[in-house]
């Protein structure tokens, strides 16, 4: 392994010592840079320091038991740096770096690959994670690690970060986090979200994951400008929320998910609102689908264009009646905007006809998209064979969906 060179404020020392050697030996606040090479992993950061690997060229490879590099101070800083090879425990939770019960941590530039957990902060608040590359190990889906974990984390900032072939970006019991800028592909989750409230995600991009973003047991976070494609597996979802309260979604972009946004008991408390204005909800097997729903929903200005089904409902007996729908654009609108005010005259309303057959019973699923259900579904809408459902009224249809944004 490689030794190192590091440096502290207006002096430069060279040791012939291992990069742990260099640590312990470093004063607080010293900067060691590492040239090209490998060195010896599963360190441990216990005082304010930054190491920087100057172009990734630098390799950090722990021993393949426990975490590679383990943070208890705050104000570390880690840039620029490759780390890989961590144990393989998910009860140890071995990370390829781990910080717990600090603050102020910087974590810019790095990669991390062939960890089981990738980057995993407990108790950590104000700090940075930026621009770095996370994938797992080579493992089923399932039983991989997380790319990316919060827990119990406030007020961090994690931005324009790559998660590929990971298992899932995930939040417990966090809030007053940036979520912006990040890309995730080929994960489960690429960001979920557990008992994690007043958050904010803006502007990710998540694109052959089982599920974009979820959200659940969480309050008051703000979703704004993300875009969620091709989720398109067994519980393939785009957005989606359960037991989640006081929620705003603004201008997200869903786009061939099998459910664009999936809505469960949500919102969950009683009184709450949650908002859904400006979302391009596009080419989904099912645009907004609802699996129980108990107090109000507002959708406003959203374009729902080319899904199979735009509304579905999956429970009977559900409240939907009390979701407030207005100036959304509907591909199946058949009315007229005489006044020209860019409004049909006539509200849109969105029933279900014969795919009753299928909503309630798995077995008919199989058909749903077929020809067979489009030719039901056209015949009963000139003879019902069965009461329709009414899942959506909206009183003011917008005309041209070119004109929501």
């Amino acid at each position: 392994m490689k030794k190192i060179l590091f440096t502290i404020i207006l002096a430069t020392y060279s040791f012939a010592v291992t990069l742990q050697e260099a640590i312990n030996q470093a004063p607080d606040g010293a900067k060691i840079t590492l040239q090209a090479g490998e060195y010896v992993g599963n360190i441990l950061i216990n005082k304010p320091l930054t190491i920087d690997g100057i172009d990734k060229n630098a390799i950090i490879v722990g021993d393949g038991a426990g975490s590679v590099i383990t943070i208890n101070s705050s104000n570390v800083v880690l840039k620029n740096l490759t780390v890989k090879n961590s144990g393989n425990s998910v009860e140890k939770i071995d990370s390829g770096i781990l910080a717990k019960n600090v603050n102020h941590i910087t974590l810019d530039n790095n990669r991390v690959e062939d960890t089981l957990f990738g980057i995993n902060l407990e108790q950590v608040n104000r700090s940075k994670i930026t621009n770095n590359f996370v994938t797992s190990k080579d493992l089923p889906l399932g039983v991989r690690g997380d790319a990316i974990r919060l827990w119990y984390s406030h007020d961090n900032q994690v931005v324009s970060n790559t998660i590929y072939k990971s298992r899932d970006f995930v939040l417990w019991y966090s809030s007053g986090n940036i979520i912006e800028g990040n890309y995730g592909s080929h994960n489960r989750y690429s960001l979920h979200f557990m008992y994690a409230g007043r958050n904010t995600i803006r502007n990710n991009t998540f694109e052959y994951n089982s599920v974009g973003i979820f959200f659940m047991y969480s309050s008051g976070s703000i979703v704004q400008n993300n875009t969620v494609k091709n989720a398109i597996g067994p519980f393939g979802v785009g957005i989606g929320m359960k037991d989640t309260s006081n929620f705003t979604l603004l201008d997200n972009n869903l786009i061939y998910n099998s459910r664009g946004l999936y809505i469960d008991q949500s919102p969950y408390q009683p009184g709450t609102i949650n908002v859904f204005e400006r979302n391009n909800i596009l080419y989904n097997s099912s645009g907004v689908q609802f699996q129980v729903s108990r107090e109000r929903s507002i959708f406003n200005e959203n374009i729902l264009r080319g899904n199979i089904e735009a509304v579905v409902n999956d429970s009977p007996r559900n409240n939907l009646e009390k979701n407030e729908w207005s100036r959304n654009y509907w591909d199946s609108y058949e009315g007229f905007d005489r006044n020209g005010d860019g409004y049909g005259d006539i509200p849109y309303k969105h029933y279900v006809y014969a795919d009753k057959l299928w909503l309630y019973n798995p077995n008919v699923k199989f058909f749903y998209g077929s020809v067979i259900m489009d030719l039901l579904n056209f015949l009963a809408k000139f003879i019902p064979f069965s009461e329709p459902e009414l899942l959506a009224v909206d009183n003011k249809p917008l005309m041209e969906w070119k004109n929501a944004k």
